[in-house]
């Protein structure tokens, strides 16, 4: 006999989920359908629109800086993923261990930029980067380096600039994360390592690695789509320049949209950007899934 909720838990419950999917539909849901119908328009803000069909998305796959994003967003992407995700493992195993002194205090300022505004962030690394008074600069100068790069300026460079900033604001996160999991390690495995003679490398990749793996899993996808869709850094730091050495589909979605006032074709990139974002997270998450660890 299949068993039914009572009348006033159903009423409960729909009263519980209700305000929370209505949310969800108005900040998601509604506007992707809306994207969804400019991106076959003409449309640029008034209330005229008309169909064109699939011209945005043909005008798209021709379009050079439209690729050229695509790439920069990958590139920011893995180099972000590196730094957030291997380092913030890296700096975890080293906390994890008790016989590290001011534990409490290297991880609270560490992960103290996570709270920060993107914005904020993005001020700060202006600051250390400029090429007067810039931290850095100055820095490289005490040490005697007279070829400084322009750390903004430089197309071969402003990738993995952009990139450290990311980086630092969120390797916290993930050192937090990695954290949790490695504590509640029974201490006995590591203890028959150390007996084994297992060396730090050995115990952080063959031992450890594997039993927080659902962990790393979950802290890889996190990364990955975050990055694959972000702004606000590098927006304040370079704006996509110099040129489009910097621009992500992001920033070029918002140049699109905003600078240009083509909606349309700003709603086309919209919907493509989520759909390469949901085959880079899939396929991810397929990579990552095929890994099973005892």
């Amino acid at each position: 006999m299949q068993r039914t909720l009572p009348l006033p838990k159903k009423r409960t419950m729909i009263i519980a989920f209700l305000p929370p999917l209505l949310i969800f539909a108005f900040v998601f849901i509604f506007p992707l359908i809306f994207s969804l119908r400019y991106s076959f328009t003409d449309w640029k803000g008034g209330l005229s629109t008309q169909f064109i069909g699939f011209d945005n998305y043909k005008e798209l796959l021709f379009d050079s800086n439209f690729w050229n994003s695509l790439k920069n967003t990958v590139t920011v992407t893995v180099l972000v993923v590196i730094g957030q995700v291997g380092l913030g493992f890296i700096i975890a195993v080293f906390l994890v261990n008790k016989y590290v002194a001011w534990r409490n205090v290297h991880r609270t300022l560490i992960f103290l930029p996570v709270v920060l505004s993107p914005v904020v962030v993005g001020l700060i690394w202006t600051i250390v980067y400029n090429k007067r008074n810039g931290f850095l600069n100055l820095f490289l100068s005490n040490l005697g380096i007279q070829n400084i790069p322009l750390w903004l300026s430089d197309p071969s460079i402003v990738l993995y600039s952009v990139s450290i900033p990311i980086i630092w604001q969120f390797i916290g996160l993930y050192m937090i994360m990695f954290l949790g999991s490695l504590e509640n390690i029974p201490k006995s495995i590591l203890e028959s390592a150390d007996i084994d003679g297992a060396s730090t490398y050995q115990r952080s990749i063959k031992i450890m690695l594997p039993m927080i793996y659902p962990t790393f899993k979950v802290a890889m996808m996190l990364c990955i789509s975050g990055t694959l869709k972000i702004f606000d850094q590098i927006f304040v730091l370079t704006g996509g320049g110099p040129g489009q050495s910097s621009m992500t589909m992001s920033l070029y979605n918002y140049r699109v949209s905003f600078d240009m006032m083509r909606f349309s074709y700003g709603s086309a990139l919209s919907i493509a950007m989520i759909i390469i974002t949901l085959l880079i997270t899939g396929f991810s998450l397929r990579v990552l899934g095929g890994k099973r660890y005892e």
